[in-house]
């Protein structure tokens, strides 16, 4: 008798019956591709997209009276304004002022926030060495997180919940539901463009998920497969951990101690393959503190946080920032020319952009002096460009200067791409549309009635 393997897949969102390749997506599989990369890259600029982030399996529910001051303590972000029905980037560090964690920070009641990361337990971490009033419950995939991006996805969402939608601004949101399933729905935009992130009960999931589909079938929605789902952080300029940097977690001890015993999963992630022109020796060299991933307007001193004290020193004298660089196509097509001739070719542009599940990092150059690192390298279809997201020393991140890649990993046959420096997101920023301007799918169907 044959023994039997499966994938591992959402177990709520089940797969469409036509996928014919799958790629992973933190521990579990997904589609590679349903529409093909090209159009579901396309998506979220002329219509929108239906994806599944119910892998993210670090959601965490802290309830009672310190619930607040516990996020504070970990966040580097200011808890002045902090209403009920907001969500922050929420940013936790080491006391070196490295990484451990970010994600969406959501203040459900008073007492009750939830916060939604990847596969990173540095939050319930802090929690269990603190002595809060509070409660954590860890979630994990019972929750499921549909992302609804694109012009179209305030009609779609609309039309699927039988209700305006323009009642809360960017970062805001509320409770809605889909024929008596109720969920959370945030207005967010992961796409750099109009959309929303729905957060509720794993057991909805599937019908939540159909029921957008269904109504967006007019509107010309997609399904986002694992080859673009991470198109739109290169273009939006999202630095992604275990992509463009890993988690600090060896800059604390305890805590690696506390992974081995709860979480040795995450273990195998800090020896994550790694690729590219930039020789790494230690996993620590792919740490970052906020500063290097464009994030220093997120830190404020107006509180007590891990890691403050290092931070107030990098904030005085930050040494990288975060920009986008634009590569040139003459050399971009050289290196794919490579592949038809006669010498030994470059290494190969994976399209639209590399894996998931490895770090390729490559030197950025000005003359023989290093001067950043490039990752997240992707092809927008949209845009016409090669780019890539680059944390790049200070006084050679003005705009329009001149740099180059190194493409290619020691040892083989490498070659200098010529680049120019701009601003991340390199793409408009349109997320914080004002939807009151946009037609209303509603009045229009209580017009045909």
């Amino acid at each position: 008798m044959q023994s039997q393997h499966h994938l591992i897949t959402n177990p709520f969102i089940p797969a469409a019956p036509g996928a014919i390749s799958w790629t992973r997506f933190t521990a579990q599989f997904e589609p590679y591709e349903f529409s093909g990369w090209v159009d579901e890259s396309l998506s979220w600029k002329r219509t929108a997209y239906v994806g599944d982030w119910s892998p993210l399996n670090n959601k965490v529910i802290v309830k009672g009276p310190d619930a607040l001051r516990f996020f504070q303590d970990i966040s580097v972000n200011s808890f002045a304004k902090f209403e009920v029905g907001q969500a922050k980037h929420s940013i936790q560090c080491a006391e070196d002022g490295k990484v451990m964690v970010e994600g969406v920070l959501m203040r459900l009641q008073e007492d009750e926030l939830l916060f939604t990361s990847g596969p990173a337990f540095w939050t319930e971490y802090q929690f269990k060495r603190g002595n809060y009033n509070a409660t954590l419950t860890q979630h994990g995939t019972d929750l499921f997180i549909i992302q609804l991006q694109g012009p179209n996805s305030i009609h779609i969402l609309e039309k699927a919940t039988g209700e305006s939608h323009r009642d809360y601004g960017f970062m805001r949101f509320r409770e809605t539901s889909i024929a008596g399933r109720a969920f959370l729905s945030l207005r967010q935009g992961m796409s750099g463009e109009l959309g929303f992130e729905l957060h509720g009960r794993g057991e909805d999931a599937l019908a939540v998920h159909q029921a957008l589909l269904d109504a967006g079938e007019e509107f010309g929605v997609r399904r986002l497969g694992g080859r673009t789902k991470m198109v739109n952080h290169a273009e939006a300029a999202f630095p992604t951990p275990s992509v463009d940097f890993m988690p600090a977690l060896y800059s604390d001890p305890d805590y690696v101690s506390y992974v081995e015993q709860h979480h040795p999963e995450l273990l195998i992630a800090s020896r994550l393959k790694t690729s590219g022109s930039e020789q790494l020796t230690d996993i620590r060299q792919l740490y970052r503190d906020p500063t290097e991933l464009g994030w220093i307007r997120n830190i404020k001193f107006d509180h007590e946080f891990v890691g403050r004290a290092a931070l107030e020193q990098i904030v005085a004298a930050p040494k990288r920032t975060l920009v986008s660089l634009v590569w040139n196509k003459e050399d971009v097509v050289d290196i794919f020319a490579s592949l038809l001739g006669g010498e030994e070719p470059y290494e190969y542009m994976e399209m639209p952009r590399g894996l998931l599940g490895t770090v390729a990092i490559d030197k950025v150059l000005i003359g023989d002096r290093q001067i950043g690192v490039s990752t997240s390298r992707c092809y927008s279809h949209h845009l016409r460009e090669m780019i890539s997201l680059c944390s790049i020393d200070v006084d050679a991140s003005v705009p329009g200067t001149q740099v180059e890649v190194l493409w290619g990993a020691p040892g083989a046959r490498q070659k200098r791409v010529r680049a120019i420096v701009a601003k991340a997101p390199f793409k408009e920023d349109k997320r914080r549309i004002d939807v009151s301007t946009l037609p209303s799918y509603l009045k229009k169907a209580e017009g045909s009635v």
